[in-house]
């Protein structure tokens, strides 16, 4: 809530300043200071008509994003694939699932994006395949111990005729991570390990085939003029080859689920985060080296310290990785101060970038997400019988929060949608959601589908002009005229247009290669309720507390979150959960 009288935050005469990241040396890697908005490709854009994002729907609306003003898009995936898990389930690494198109279609789209000076990332899921792949597929027609077999992880059962699964390890989506195969013979087998949906049997990676194999993959794209690749759950790969039990939940973070436990104390979980994986990304720098133009390995790792995700960005290994603790922060000054603080030191000591997140496609969009009573990561999807979020809290706390990440050196992604405030579907169907989360939890969790719902493009146009039949492959919410993009286009006060201006001012003032020094001291500026930082001559200001702040004297307002106007003698005022960039005064 807001109050009628302001507190003023006096003069920066009074303040101290706490430098804990110096800027980048001159001309930095791209991906060190890059703005990637991440693609959903079934969700984009649909040039056919069929209701399921494609290539050439993204290829026609490209000069948007290069509009938009980021460097870089992130493809997630669009390879052959029965789509159990919405691609994350590939069952060709090299080809294109028609219903995205073809390769000539990839070919094109990495060439539009060269003409408009965007860098082209693609997903790569290594953890496993679809039970459709070739080897996979291989795995079940071979025999116990054979070659094909050990590309996965089968393993013969416990109990007396091998009934009981190798080990109590559970299913991130739920259930067990095991499935007990029929042997060819038509009797009853060994058993394979699927850290996700039982369409998804993980990869063996102490395999020396499995390795050839990621590396000419990796090869193929790469020829292909891809600018890098994000990693799907980079630290899963190897696994403790003791096969023990374990007594946690399996989540994706590294350590035990267990929230009583500081997370360094946590014992570690034996399919997560373990030493091998390292080896695996040293190789690939390697690959990726041989290659001109500065390509970039993008981590999804979850682990339980930053000092653990630092590892992941040592020089000889990845160039980035997600710092999913920024995204699990709650909103709340000293909290977000102490994730900036630790993103920053602990990549700084490995020579890394910071890369901030806010959304993707395996959490409930921010706008949501930040109108909740308690915020951080939040549930795994939002239903109509949930709590539902306060839409306008929400979508102000996000067009701060957005401010703010933009405003930290470093790397940032964009999720697709978050430059239109897009909210959470929160009132899907049960009946049309197809994250097999949802299914093999027994609708205990909602599952992802509700941030995966088709972009509005048209105010006026069937499916808001997601596709020229007006069909989507999940509904839209019906009041969703008021996010499409040509709504808000050039309308002061729009998200969209405040995204256009903080990327365009981000590129300006290079923040994303600048310093970030914490300033305290702020007469009237309680630490626990305002966030202060100083990048290059920039100062940022979040209002995170219930009282409305003056801003300080002799600063020019560069860009704020909501109108800063409300003081009686005309002062700018920085109201409640309003991020500001001012430009500090020149000496």
């Amino acid at each position: 809530m807001t109050v009628s009288a302001s507190v003023p935050l006096g003069t920066l005469d009074e303040t101290t300043s706490t430098l804990i990241h110096s800027p980048a040396g001159p001309d930095p890697e791209w991906w060190r200071t890059a703005v990637i908005y991440q693609i959903y490709p079934r969700s984009f854009a649909d040039a056919d008509g069929d209701g399921i994002g494609d290539l050439p729907g993204i290829t026609a609306r490209l000069h948007h994003l290069a509009e938009l003003g980021v460097d870089a898009i992130w493809l997630s995936p669009f390879y052959t694939s029965p789509q159990h898990d919405a691609g994350y389930d590939v069952a060709d690494y090299r080809q294109v699932d028609p219903r995205f198109g073809t390769l000539a279609d990839a070919d094109a789209l990495l060439a539009r994006a060269r003409e408009l000076g965007l860098r082209v990332i693609v997903d790569l899921v290594p953890n496993h395949t679809s039970d459709e792949h070739e080897w996979f597929q291989a795995a079940l027609a071979a025999a116990p111990g054979s070659a094909e077999r050990n590309r996965y992880i089968f393993r013969d059962g416990r109990g007396e005729s091998g009934e009981e699964p190798p080990t109590n390890w559970e299913s991130v989506f739920g259930g067990r991570a095991w499935t007990r195969i029929t042997e060819p013979d038509g009797t009853l087998g060994q058993w394979y390990l699927h850290l996700f949906d039982s369409h998804q049997p993980d990869l063996n990676w102490e395999n020396e085939e499995v390795r050839a194999e990621f590396d000419d993959v990796l090869r193929f794209w790469l020829d292909r003029g891809v600018d890098g690749f994000r990693v799907d759950v980079a630290h899963g790969l190897i696994k403790d080859q003791e096969f023990p039990d374990w007594g946690g939940h399996t989540t994706m973070v590294g350590g035990q689920d267990d929230d009583s436990v500081e997370a360094g104390d946590r014992p570690q979980a034996p399919m997560w985060d373990q030493p091998g994986v390292h080896e695996v990304y040293r190789r690939w720098h390697r690959v990726l080296a041989d290659y001109d133009g500065d390509r970039a390995l993008v981590a999804e790792a979850w682990t339980d310290t930053p000092e653990a995700l630092a590892r992941y960005v040592r020089p000889d290994e990845m160039h980035q990785a997600f710092n999913f603790d920024f995204l699990c922060t709650r909103w709340d000054a000293s909290e977000l101060r102490a994730s900036i603080t630790r993103g920053l030191t602990t990549s700084d000591e490995v020579g890394a970038p910071t890369t901030w997140v806010m959304s993707n496609h395996d959490v409930v969009r921010a706008s949501s997400r930040l109108g909740l009573a308690e915020t951080g990561k939040g549930p795994n999807g939002i239903g109509a019988e949930d709590t539902q979020p306060d839409a306008a809290l929400g979508l102000r706390r996000a067009s701060a929060a957005a401010l703010l990440m933009l405003a930290l050196p470093g790397s940032a992604y964009l999720y697709q949608g978050e430059e239109l405030g897009l909210p959470e579907h929160t009132a899907l169907p049960d009946q049309l959601r197809q994250d097999p989360a949802f299914f093999r939890t027994e609708g205990a969790e909602k599952g992802r589908d509700g941030c995966r719902v088709p972009l509005p493009w048209e105010a006026d146009a069937p499916g808001f002009g997601f596709s020229p039949t007006g069909t989507t492959w999940l509904p839209q919410p019906e009041d969703w005229a008021s996010f499409a993009r040509d709504a808000q286009m050039d309308q002061p006060g729009s998200t969209l247009e405040l995204y256009r201006a903080a990327l365009r001012l981000r590129a300006e003032w290079e923040l994303g290669a600048g310093s970030l020094a914490w300033v305290d001291g702020l007469p009237g500026a309680a630490r626990d309720s305002v966030l202060a930082f100083q990048n290059g001559s920039v100062l940022v200001l979040v209002n995170l507390g219930e009282q409305d702040l003056r801003l300080p004297e002799g600063t020019e307002v560069l860009l704020a979150s909501a109108d800063l106007s409300g003081s009686g003698d005309g002062a700018a005022v920085l109201a409640p959960d309003v991020t500001a960039w001012v430009q500090l005064p020149q000496v």
